[in-house]
């Protein structure tokens, strides 16, 4: 792996082949440092930070055949574990969880003590947000997580849908009015609960909701080096903002071709 931005003296010296590369250099803390949380998470008074997480074809998919992991890789995988490794809660969309099948987080190899000492628990939570609450929670999801799974959704959702969630063990977060979720009081209501470090997965409609609401703080971008064509979502979905979030490139790592861009608020 290598870094290409920022640009660093170790990047000069990478680029003339003149260092070892791959992946034996990037281990689970130059990752962990490569992609830590900013200070304010843990400061006296920890603000939330929403971190986006997104795989694209260089034509823009962020899905081959109903599933984004066509378009993944060994380094992608890594990264996508380092993140997992360093957030509290996962956020995902009820439909990535039934196209992905989404199981609950592990406990990341590598990082247990580092979560013990920021005080987080051995794995981050899974916070699935569903205004229908429409998921089978008979699934390893729900049933038997590390860590018990949230369920974000609206103040009037189907009583008994909810309590078929909270019989299956999930938390019931109420995170908007009517059946729907409002993005920023979801992150709000993840911070009252003491999560901070927050990462999003999607699927591309939520992720679209979060850009919309204004509430997406970064997000790490994985481009992959294959063509699909057809007609696959983008990594955001949902209608254009009136007008366009404008983001920093904070940093790019390279492997194989794949490329991992680093892109934060401006």
């Amino acid at each position: 792996m290598r870094r290409l931005v920022p640009v660093t003296d170790e990047t000069v010296v990478d680029a003339r082949g003149e260092t070892a590369g791959g992946a034996a250099g990037w281990g689970p803390d130059e990752l962990a440092a490569a992609y830590a949380y900013p200070a304010s998470v843990t400061g006296p008074r920890p603000a939330p930070w929403l971190r986006g997480n997104m795989v694209s074809s260089i034509d823009g998919a962020a899905r081959h055949d109903g599933r984004s992991q066509a378009l993944s890789s060994p380094a992608d995988l890594r990264i996508f574990g380092t993140l997992r490794a360093l957030a509290d809660v996962v956020v995902v969309g009820a439909e990535t969880v039934r196209q992905e099948g989404y199981g609950p987080a592990r406990a990341p190899d590598g990082y247990a003590a580092a979560r013990e000492a920021a005080g987080q628990r051995p794995a981050a939570a899974v916070a699935v947000v569903s205004a229908s609450l429409d998921l089978d929670f008979s699934l390893p999801l729900f049933v038997s997580p590390l860590v018990p799974t949230l369920v974000l959704t609206g103040a009037a959702a189907p009583a008994d849908r909810v309590a078929a969630a909270e019989k299956a063990g999930a938390e019931v977060v109420v995170a908007g009015d009517g059946t729907g979720v409002d993005p920023a009081r979801a992150v709000a209501a993840l911070g009252a609960l003491g999560h901070t470090r927050l990462l999003t997965e999607g699927g591309p409609r939520l992720l679209g909701q979060m850009v919309a609401a204004d509430v997406l703080d970064e997000l790490c971008v994985t481009l992959a080096p294959l063509l699909t064509a057809g007609d696959a979502p983008r990594v955001t979905g949902g209608p254009p903002v009136a007008d366009p979030r404008r983001f920093a490139l904070v940093s790019l790592l390279e492997e194989d071709g794949f490329l991992f861009g680093r892109y934060r608020r401006s």
